[in-house]
């Protein structure tokens, strides 16, 4: 099984691939929900270049419904189970959910990631759960939760009120013995077009918390306002261009639906980076 110091030792970029097993998820719902499919998907995801597979049971698009932990668990939990078993010596697995004890299964089942969206809001408990296993946890702001979070979301001052949220939160996570810490501005989770925009433009301040930070703008809804109404499936070029404006100011994970195509951008950052280096 891969472990995660080797993996935050590293400095370059890597990939995160997005894997949902809900039947409503706004980009690929209802796609990976039988283990059969989500083991060809993970194995293709790993060809092109995913190092870290994130797996959820519960759609955070803005208003999905409320998913009972039970249902949730059976959701993810067999995915895991056999994803961890075949794969753990090639990729990291990480939980997408804000349940205590889904998270706890998925511990228990190898993930060695917590990707918390309610930045530990709704289980604040996870931060010792996350330290108990040595695991890592994502730290993502959100403003409200998927059922809410897009009734009228708003800030002082984005980026700032957002870099104060994820400190202050990394404080509690490290007085409770989380040594793996990435966080995530959070694209999208109770954010205007403005708000997204402003949050993308100052990933360095982001950046200046001093933990990994992880961009997660794949196929988003500001990709359809700023693109005159743009269907998902139309929605990569805008996805490679946020998320290339990220790299280039030091953002470490990508987080997204297509990842030959984010991994081909990390290979072209990286060897006009290494050019660079050398001038």
């Amino acid at each position: 099984m891969l472990a995660l110091n080797p993996f935050f030792a590293k400095q370059h970029p890597s990939i995160m691939g997005v894997l949902n097993a809900t039947p409503d998820s706004f980009s690929d719902g209802g796609k990976f929900n039988r283990i059969d499919a989500a083991l060809q998907r993970i194995e293709e995801m790993i060809r092109q270049g995913a190092t870290i597979i994130d797996i959820g049971g519960e759609s955070t698009r803005p208003y999905a419904p409320v998913v009972e932990e039970s249902e949730e668990t059976k959701r993810v939990i067999p995915i895991l189970e056999s994803a961890v078993s075949r794969f753990s010596n090639q990729v990291l697995f990480s939980i997408d959910t804000t349940k205590y004890g889904v998270a706890e299964r998925a511990l228990n089942a190898g993930a060695l990631i917590v990707n918390d969206v309610s930045g530990l809001q709704k289980s604040p408990a996870m931060a010792g759960l996350v330290a108990s296993f040595n695991a890592a946890y994502i730290l993502v702001h959100a403003q409200g939760s998927p059922q809410n979070m897009q009734n009228n979301p708003s800030y002082t001052h984005a980026v700032t009120d957002i870099v104060d949220f994820l400190v202050q939160k990394s404080v509690l996570l490290q007085q409770e013995g989380v040594e793996y810490i990435i966080v995530d501005p959070g694209i999208g989770f109770g954010k205007t077009l403005d708000h997204n925009l402003q949050i993308i433009a100052g990933l360095d301040k982001v950046i200046e918390i001093g933990f990994p930070v992880l961009l997660g703008a794949s196929r988003k809804s500001m990709f359809d306002q700023l693109l005159d109404g743009r269907e998902v499936e139309g929605r990569l070029a805008g996805t490679l261009a946020a998320h290339y404006h990220g790299l280039m100011q030091g953002v470490r994970i990508l987080r997204v639906h297509d990842v030959q195509e984010a991994s081909d951008s990390v290979r072209v950052f990286k060897a006009l980076h290494a050019a660079k280096q050398t001038e």
